[in-house]
């Protein structure tokens, strides 16, 4: 439909940034499916319009999966560098003969400020587009366009962006679409009195409506300290200097309300490691050192006081095995990671915590609960300070893969919405939050523990985490069996790793477990239900 069209962020317009567009361009990228014969590129530009551009094709350096990163080599076709562009409708011969490529991208690397009447500065910044067509030029001149243009995204060949204009209108709100609001949230009673941690959407909104927020939140008497400013930018291919540049907008405009507010992010989707052995700057490590970089250049590193991100490590169920994999990727993630630039200055935060980010039988069984505990467990004797299990309210199973269906949710519900029985999710929260650390805000210590009990991959299938608790010394020590089919008759042993003297524990214990005694999920693949959901087993030793 070429009476619509797609705009850049006009906040990453040097006219926000100060630094010229150049430095960090705009670029919007064709996914062909398959390598595909190309010498033509037709343009319907909108306004503003790019002055100065160039088409290209790239390729990945080692696996290619657009689930996580974007080719990593770009060439410019023969004929594909436009430095004097005057918008309109413009079809450019890229190359005499046809490239075959499957990546195809329009790199934007100058505006023409121009844009409709309008009194709205942000109208004539950045770059819009109505219709792109590409394919080959045949002796009459004619593009043979190999683009599938459709009303929707299933009909559609795929096209990635650098950014998307956040303008919006009230009209333009989609009242099928339910979130729940702040006010609903805080008198809930979820936040349990303390302060909550509050998003500002950066990459689809603006700095002055995320100044609004703060300013509606004050005025409520709310508690907040600290904001998560990010939606998954890696996810979303952003550039981290595009990030940065729209982070320190942010801030400037939450700070001139409350200076006293800690700002954080980016609330990455995940942190895999880089596909590309050797190559960190493929991965996260190297999203989050360039980021850090952009920051430090300047002159505002102290701006971003903690860094938070999504942990969803397994995409399905279908080896149940991977259990004991799970906290070993955390780790090594968490590793390459500061390597890419990441240190402990700052806070670190699992903002959303489950087992898969789609539906998945082990969400709603022993599984989940072990992740769950595992990973809380490892991410505080790494240091981290807080993590955010996603799926606190009752809900429904999904049917989104193959192997089974799930969710992360705490509670299974009927079709009233009312609660039916507990997941073990929540009974293995319970165990973390109420008996394995004292409920408070005192301060814990972590230790590490490690156990010799190991499967054929070396992965440990009993895995240990110590608290010396504030009350009364108490030591409180967590064991998470992740082997399905047999129990272990375990000893505790102290070592004092400064003289080297070992110890072990002499005295009464106070026993909790959660196992198959007390939760067994029934049903089938795709319709699980709780046949058996008690609370914690307890005994006194």
């Amino acid at each position: 439909d070429p009476g619509t069209f797609w705009k850049s962020n006009p906040y990453l317009d040097e006219h926000f940034t100060g630094e010229k567009n150049l430095a960090s361009p705009q670029w919007l990228m064709i996914d062909l499916g398959e390598p595909t014969p190309i010498d033509a590129i037709r343009i319907l530009w909108a306004q503003p319009f790019a002055t100065n551009y160039s088409i290209e094709f790239g390729e990945f350096v080692g696996e290619e999966d657009l689930s996580q990163r974007l080719p990593t080599e770009w060439h410019t076709f023969p004929q594909g560098n436009i430095v004097k562009g005057t918008g309109g409708n413009a079809l450019i011969k890229l190359a005499s003969e046809p490239v075959a490529v499957k990546y195809v991208r329009i790199r934007l690397n100058g505006s023409s400020g121009t844009g409709p009447k309008s009194k709205d500065t942000r109208d004539r910044l950045g770059y819009a587009i109505r219709e792109i067509y590409l394919g080959t030029l045949d002796s009459r001149g004619r593009l043979h366009d190999v683009i599938d243009h459709g009303t929707g995204r299933s009909k559609q060949t795929d096209i990635y962006v650098s950014s998307t204009d956040p303008w919006h209108r009230e009209i333009d709100r989609d009242p099928e679409t339910e979130q729940p609001g702040f006010d609903f949230i805080f008198k809930t009673g979820l936040t349990n009195g303390l302060p909550m941690l509050v998003p500002v959407p950066v990459l689809f909104d603006t700095p002055e409506n995320a100044a609004a927020e703060i300013r509606y939140l004050q005025a409520r008497g709310y508690p907040f300290e600290r904001i998560e400013m990010g939606e998954e930018p890696d996810g979303q291919f952003i550039n981290p200097e595009h990030y940065g540049a729209l982070y320190l907008q942010f801030e400037k405009a939450i700070h001139k309300i409350n200076p006293a507010l800690a700002l954080g992010g980016p609330s990455l989707q995940d942190i895999e490691q880089s596909q590309v052995l050797g190559r960190i700057e493929f991965g996260k490590a190297g999203w989050m050192g360039r980021f850090l970089a952009y920051l430090k250049r300047h002159g505002q590193l102290d701006k971003f006081r903690f860094f938070s991100f999504e942990w969803y490590p397994f995409p399905d169920d279908c080896r149940p095995e991977q259990l004991a994999e799970g906290t070993q990727m955390l780790t090594d993630a968490l590793n390459e990671l500061q390597q890419g630039g990441l240190t402990h200055d700052i806070p670190w935060l699992i903002t959303e915590d489950g087992y898969s980010a789609f539906g998945a039988r082990a969400e709603v069984d022993l599984d989940g609960a072990l992740l769950n505990a595992d990973s809380v467990g490892r991410f505080l004797t790494m240091g981290g300070e807080a993590a955010y299990l996603y799926g606190y309210e009752a809900s429904e199973i999904i049917k989104e893969q193959e192997c089974s269906s799930g969710n992360n949710m705490l509670f299974f519900r009927d079709d009233r919405g009312h609660i039916i029985k507990p997941t073990a999710t929540y009974w293995g929260t319970r165990l973390l939050t109420q008996e394995w650390v004292q409920p408070g805000n005192q301060p814990h210590e972590i230790y590490p523990a490690v156990s010799d009990v190991l499967n054929g991959n070396r992965d440990q299938m009993i895995t240990a985490y110590a608290d010396h608790r504030p009350d009364d010394g108490l030591w409180s020590l967590l064991l998470i069996n992740r082997d399905p089919d047999r129990a272990f008759q375990t000893s505790v042993i102290f070592k004092n790793m400064a003289s080297g003297s070992l110890a072990s524990f002499d005295g009464p214990l106070d026993f909790y477990q959660y196992s198959a005694q007390q939760y067994l999920l029934g049903g089938p693949p795709n319709n699980p239900y709780p046949v058996r959901s008690d609370p914690l087993g307890a005994k006194y030793l």
